[in-house]
């Protein structure tokens, strides 16, 4: 993967990552309730989860590209519309509310269990993934080193990105509420903006 190629992966990364998800929202609750030492377990749960979902589909559109090349075309287009309505859908969506009722003290291994699943058993991120890897994946190198990039560039951005959270997550609670119908207007921009612009690179 040229520099360029990773600069640009390493920008749409901390856009996906800053986006609230169930990920993100399980962090920042944990966070606020059981402090930033106990979030990590719910991150790095969270994280590795998403890892191996993401190099599912890396491998996954390796076998794609080895197939079809028209095929792969075909993909980058569809991921790029697929961005594009997730950006709609995010400037009109709702700010993020958070329920802490019913929430009880967990055991490291159970925050990193929740994590884990947050992560595995949401489709929305496999849908993500396939849609915006696409792009930066070069047929013609080395498919394994370029799913190994991607995925630690992807895992590194969203590791730091919840332990922020984590580490902040008394103050931006409140901050989400007042504030996140622009927080999501300004993703979902980021989002119809790169999906318009990824399948064409």
């Amino acid at each position: 993967m040229d520099l360029q190629i990773w600069l640009l992966y390493l920008l749409t990364c901390f856009g996906i990552s800053v986006v609230p998800g169930p990920n993100a929202l399980l962090v920042l609750t944990h966070g606020a309730l059981h402090g930033q030492r106990k979030a990590l377990f719910t991150i790095s749960g969270g994280v590795l989860g998403l890892i191996a979902m993401l190099s599912l589909c890396a491998l996954g559109l390796g076998a794609v590209i080895q197939a079809s090349v028209s095929l792969f075309t075909f993909l980058k287009i569809l991921g790029g519309l697929y961005l594009i309505w997730l950006g709609i859908s995010l400037w009109r969506a709702a700010p993020m509310s958070i329920d802490v009722t019913g929430m009880v003290s967990g055991s490291n291994g159970q925050l990193f269990r929740q994590g884990l699943l947050a992560a595995i058993s949401n489709p929305k991120a496999l849908l993500l993934f396939t849609a915006f890897i696409p792009p930066f994946l070069d047929p013609t190198r080395n498919l394994f080193i370029q799913t190994v990039v991607i995925a630690l560039t992807y895992a590194t951005t969203e590791f730091l990105v919840e332990f922020a959270v984590a580490l902040a997550a008394h103050r931006v609670r409140p901050w989400l509420a007042r504030m996140g119908q622009r927080f999501n207007k300004l993703c979902g921009g980021f989002f119809m903006i790169f999906g318009a612009a990824l399948p064409f690179r």
